[in-house]
């Protein structure tokens, strides 16, 4: 497929405004040509009245007419060819030339004076001059008034107009052509830049992350630059946070898979070294406990890695948006919950002062909920108290997590949301460090703010604060 050449667009985009305007200007020119030549041939006229004017004599009542001999030459070998005249008595008869001479369709305002008009004569263009002319005879006091007309055919008229257009259209197309040169070698200078920054783009190495220069760019095209840069800059973080997420991954992994591989070695050494005693079968019966704990915790981190990986702000993810009972969702999600709290002896509760619906999407709701009890459940300890409250607070959706446990130092409230972030405090605690980062995306996805609290009387309260539902 070829592409667009710019040159040639902003030639083309220039030549046809510009053979419009030529084409105008030719109308133009030819308009003035004739004007030029009709200024020209008219002088001609002119005289030719005038010679047969002086011709023109009254003598015993009757018009006389003594042309002279050029003038009779001039008609004469024009006949049938270029000039026609007529002199005419004024109301009657024609006393020589042509009788079917056109006559003007209306009178001019000064009879006395020479006026032209265009007309056809024999299927011919004509320029004919008229005049009405008073004829005196001095013995008899006399006075007779004559109609002379001497008309041109246009031929040689237009051939000096073409004559005169074909010369400013030449000159004219010369300097379009000129033009058109001076044009497609700005336009390669112009380029100039960009074609700089296209071989800087072509060397540049794979993993180069580096803005592209703007310098020397013009202004026009520094937005687009900008643009692609912002682009790369986008891109570079979502590679960086993808790296992130599979060094993450691996490591997390690392200990259950080992834990996997170790307590399945041991399981089939038991089987290959004892015989089908009941210490064996107790020793495999631990090895295969162990195991199955090792892939729940496997199974869960990859789940989380998930949720954090779909949520991320780079995926482009978009939550499917309906009304929703919050309410609802979270007593729903602390009853899926509570056969958990009740086998570490945690009274895991829930409270609803109100009726409130969010807008957002039900599955991730049911899982931001989930988190927050889970990381409740886990670092809260055996014999804790636990309340998931919903209320509304100056009309706008709240959902509380309350426990009575160690709660989290102020100064690690806001590392907690890190990914894999575990403090000193926990480390005893089995968990991956994930539970808080899915719960801040899911808030974020719905608009909705997350703070951590100390709660009364000890423990921690985590607070997920969202937008005021528009009613549909």
């Amino acid at each position: 497929m070829t592409r667009p050449n710019l040159r040639v667009r902003v030639a083309l985009w220039l030549l046809l405004p510009v053979l419009l305007l030529l084409a105008f200007d030719a109308w133009l020119t030819y308009q003035r040509a004739m004007d030029a030549a009709h200024a020209a041939f008219d002088r001609t006229l002119k005289f030719s009245l005038r010679s047969i004017r002086d011709a023109i004599r009254l003598r015993d009542g009757q018009i006389e007419v003594d042309l002279p001999y050029l003038a009779l030459e001039m008609f004469e070998s024009n006949d049938g060819g270029n000039i026609y005249y007529q002199i005419r008595e004024e109301g009657g008869r024609v006393v020589t030339g042509y009788a079917d001479l056109p006559e003007p369709r209306k009178q001019p305002a000064e009879p006395y004076r020479v006026h032209f008009y265009d007309d056809v004569f024999r299927g011919r263009p004509l320029r004919i001059a008229t005049l009405r002319l008073p004829v005196h005879d001095v013995p008899s006091a006399q006075t007779r008034v004559v109609l002379v007309r001497v008309g041109e055919t246009i031929e040689q008229r237009q051939a000096l107009a073409r004559e005169i257009l074909t010369g400013s259209l030449q000159q004219e197309c010369l300097l379009v052509v000129l033009a058109l040169g001076i044009v497609w070698f700005g336009v390669a200078r112009g380029l100039q830049p960009l074609n700089r920054l296209s071989a800087k783009v072509a060397a540049r190495a794979d993993d180069d992350p580096t803005p592209l220069d703007t310098a020397g760019l013009p202004s026009e095209v520094a937005p687009l630059v900008d643009s692609i840069n912002q682009y790369i800059g986008r891109t570079q973080s979502m590679q960086s946070s993808r790296r992130r997420f599979f060094n993450d991954a691996a490591h997390q992994l690392k200990t259950p898979l080992a834990v996997i591989q170790a307590e399945s070695e041991l399981a089939l050494r038991d089987i290959d070294g004892v015989d089908a005693d009941i210490n064996g079968e107790r020793r495999q019966g631990v090895h295969l406990q162990r195991l199955n704990r090792a892939v729940q915790q496997a199974v869960r981190i990859v789940q989380q890695l998930l949720s954090l990986s779909r949520l991320d702000a780079d995926s482009g993810y978009r939550v499917r948006h309906a009304a929703l009972p919050l309410h609802e969702v979270a007593r729903n999600v602390t009853l899926d919950w509570s056969s958990v709290a009740r086998a570490r002896g945690i009274d895991l509760g829930f409270e609803q002062d109100a009726r409130v619906e969010v807008t957002g999407q039900g599955d991730l709701l049911a899982e931001l909920v989930g988190n927050l009890i889970d990381n409740a459940i886990r670092y809260s300890g055996d014999g804790a108290v636990i309340t998931v409250r919903v209320a509304s607070e100056r009309e706008q959706p709240l959902l509380q997590v309350i426990d009575n446990g160690p709660g989290i130092a102020s100064e690690e409230r806001e590392a907690v949301f890190e990914r894999f972030y575990r403090s000193d405090a926990t480390q005893a605690v089995e968990g991956s460090g994930l539970g808080l980062s899915i719960v801040r995306e899911i808030a974020r996805v719905h608009g909705a703010l997350i703070a951590l609290s100390d709660a009364r009387g000890g423990g921690l309260l985590v607070s997920v604060l969202f937008p005021v539902r528009n009613a549909a």
